[in-house]
């Protein structure tokens, strides 16, 4: 059976124009924040925030005011949700081990797990207080071991985002600056007057924030490309149309640029699927975005099977994937490109992006074909070493390598061989060599 694709979502050609604005605004204003530091954060963020502030770092006495503004039950929520994802961070981090191995008598070979210096973490929210970023960077760039971490977020209705600011805070951030947009990304990874730069960016954000950090990539790390929030629902008639029509919309509400996608094997699903859509958009307090959201991205295939299901959702490559089958365990076992996987009808992608422990910052736009989303060991630099203990270990090894060198015209390359091999005492000295006077 070849798939059938009920409604399709809008052509990736229709982006193009858009892209190519996004990429020119950005590139204008990461040049301004490199040229005039401080002076141009502040113009930015009163253009694109209305915010004016001489020093954009919270105080202490601010940081406090929003952690009272909060309820004991919000704070306690915030630390509930931190715990997970703390927890799940560790394990993470103890699979990670320095090695060392003696691969020949006297040759020594390892490496080190090393923390980066210092990560800036974005933390969205001008349109919802995503104060879970926050949890998902913070908490996971500490666990990594990470000395300096430094948080942006925008303000929230005018103010600093208390339950934002709360959250990075209890997450362990070491700074936090009420900025937000391509300044404030700007800001961390380039520095200014005020604001130290770092060694790497993370956090998810709009088309403009994700677009500063592709072309900040490479004076700084970062943790993935992100775009649009996605979602791939795979389901067949174990489950019914209001829990898939749930689902889809749940993410579709992220923005009118998220795409979301049904795919299963039961044609009488989806068409249910299709009319539960309807009816819960003329109640969804959010459905002014997910409609958008929905008519312009939003997708249904019916497949003939399981493994037609797997070749489908591979292709696509989903930030979020949510199986809700017979057997989902087929899909852990077989596929192969996905943001994460969320297995059964008992969990969501809500759980995954707010409380569960895994971690929310995922790829797009089929970057899951070579990439997982952040975790510990974005923030580890996992760097070799080596040494010989012995004459005999060296001679031997410069042996081979004097004549591999000289394979390539590398005669510089060689002599580093070379000499090693000669004052250890080693009379036959390897092609390509010069043989000391001493030794003639």
């Amino acid at each position: 059976m070849v798939e059938t694709w009920l409604k399709r979502g809008a052509d990736q050609a229709e982006a193009t124009a858009a892209d190519a604005k996004v990429r020119e605004t950005v590139e204008r204003i990461l040049d301004d924040v490199s040229r005039r530091g401080d002076a141009a954060v502040r113009e930015l963020s009163v253009k694109f925030d209305g915010w004016d502030r001489e020093d954009y770092r919270l105080s202490p006495a601010e940081i406090d005011a929003c952690l009272a503004a909060l309820s004991a039950r919000d704070l306690q929520d915030v630390a509930f949700a931190q715990a997970q994802v703390r927890n799940f961070a560790r394990v993470q981090r103890e699979a990670l081990r320095d090695v060392e191995v003696e691969t020949l008598p006297g040759v020594i070979l390892g490496h080190r797990n090393i923390p980066v210096g210092s990560a800036g973490c974005y933390v969205p929210g001008g349109k919802y207080p995503l104060l879970a970023s926050a949890h998902m960077s913070v908490v996971t760039a500490k666990v990594a071991g990470v000395p300096r971490v430094v948080t942006c977020a925008p303000p929230y209705q005018g103010r600093p985002a208390a339950a934002i600011v709360a959250a990075q805070h209890l997450a362990g951030a070491d700074a936090i600056y009420c900025l937000g947009g391509v300044q404030a990304v700007a800001a961390m990874a380039l520095g200014t007057e005020t604001i130290e730069a770092v060694d790497m960016l993370v956090g998810p954000g709009n088309a403009f924030v994700a677009e500063a950090k592709r072309q900040l990539f490479g004076r700084v790390g970062i943790d993935l490309f992100a775009g649009p929030t996605e979602t791939l629902v795979i389901a067949d008639e174990t489950v019914d149309a209001e829990l898939c029509a749930t689902d889809l919309l749940g993410q579709a509400e992220h923005g009118p640029d998220s795409p979301a996608i049904l795919l299963t094997t039961s044609e009488t699903l989806a068409r249910g699927t299709m009319a539960e859509v309807e009816r819960l958009l003329k109640i969804l307090p959010t459905a002014a975005v997910a409609r958008q959201a929905w008519e312009r991205h939003g997708a249904v295939c019916v497949a003939a099977d399981d493994a037609e299901m797997v070749r489908i959702a591979d292709r696509i490559a989903s930030e979020h994937v949510q199986v809700m089958t017979r057997d989902p365990d087929y899909f852990l076992a077989n596929m192969r490109n996905y943001g994460a996987l969320f297995l059964g009808p008992r969990t969501n992608v809500a759980f995954g992006d707010k409380v569960i422990g895994t971690n929310h910052t995922l790829p797009t736009k089929r970057a899951a074909r070579y990439t997982g989303g952040l975790w510990v060991g974005k923030f580890l630099k996992t760097c070799t070493y080596q040494r010989v203990l012995t004459d005999e270990a060296s001679a031997l090894v410069g042996g081979y390598c004097s004549r591999l060198c000289a394979l390539e015209g590398f005669v510089g390359h060689a002599e580093q061989a070379n000499i090693r091999v000669r004052r250890h005492g080693c009379r036959e000295v390897p092609y390509g060599g010069v043989v000391p006077a001493e030794l003639e």
